[in-house]
């Protein structure tokens, strides 16, 4: 870190008690500054129990809420708290944290949201996605490429980092649905007059468990955002909202070591 930004990583989680202890110790060695909150997502496993072991502060949900559920709660917790920048990184290790200092270095601090992503794949597309997926993918980045101003290769990524008015805008208004929590948000970004920008970063396969949804159910919800995209194309631009005011809303349960 080489500025004095307090900076939250949030880490979305659930079911990853084979992954999270590797992921919080990358953390702390690649961003030893920063502070970290481990969402538990109504885990069945001991995911919570094991980070709450490494000394970060931990939120479990009372019900699984999703990615999307689980970063509202992070975004809330950071807006709460006055972080200027916020970084979410999955639990599965395949987010580098040592890529973050560069996303970080890249985040636009001035007045108005400020959306970084972390692109798995950039236009060399060396990253092992399915065919259909991949097309679905492109068909997303192309559209948001449009709307947001910004060439994108990668809608769908995880991880991504947000400066402060980005983190109250997201504490009010971040979708929970699977893959909206990527795509939709960064429409919302969008209509809020963000600066969204795309860094290439290095993806590595997860280190234990399975993700949470099968292929067959991620393209349907593919299909889905896509039509939502269409849906949003045709119908009238609402203005662009005021950059929000911070919140002060509560996690749903807070657990500290």
């Amino acid at each position: 870190m080489t500025d004095r930004r307090r900076v939250l990583v949030v880490v979305p989680a659930w079911n990853e008690a084979g992954a999270i202890a590797s992921v919080l110790d990358e953390i702390a060695s690649a961003l030893p500054a920063a502070d970290v909150l481990v969402v538990d997502d109504f885990s069945s496993d001991a995911t919570a129990a094991i980070a709450r072991a490494t000394g970060v502060d931990v939120i479990s949900n009372i019900f699984n809420l999703g990615v999307g559920g689980a970063m509202r709660v992070g975004f809330r917790y950071g807006a709460d708290r006055g972080y200027d920048a916020l970084v979410q990184i999955d639990a599965d290790g395949q987010h580098d944290p040592a890529s973050v200092p560069a996303l970080l270095e890249a985040l636009d601090s001035s007045p108005g949201p400020a959306v970084v992503i972390g692109a798995r794949f950039d236009s060399s597309e060396d990253y092992p996605v399915p065919r259909a997926r991949r097309w679905a993918m492109r068909l997303l980045a192309a559209y948001l490429s449009r709307l947001t101003g910004c060439r994108l290769t990668d809608a769908t990524s995880g991880l991504r980092a947000y400066n402060r008015d980005a983190i109250a805008l997201f504490a009010r208004t971040y979708p929970a649905d699977y893959l909206s929590d990527t795509v939709e948000s960064l429409i919302i970004a969008s209509e809020a007059g963000a600066r969204i920008s795309q860094l290439s970063t290095v993806m590595r396969p997860r280190i234990a468990g399975t993700p949470s949804q099968s292929r067959p159910r991620a393209l349907l919800y593919l299909s889905r955002v896509a039509l939502m995209l269409f849906l949003q194309a045709i119908r009238p631009r609402r203005p662009a909202l005021p950059s929000p005011a911070p919140t002060n809303p509560r996690p749903i349960i807070e657990e500290k070591p």
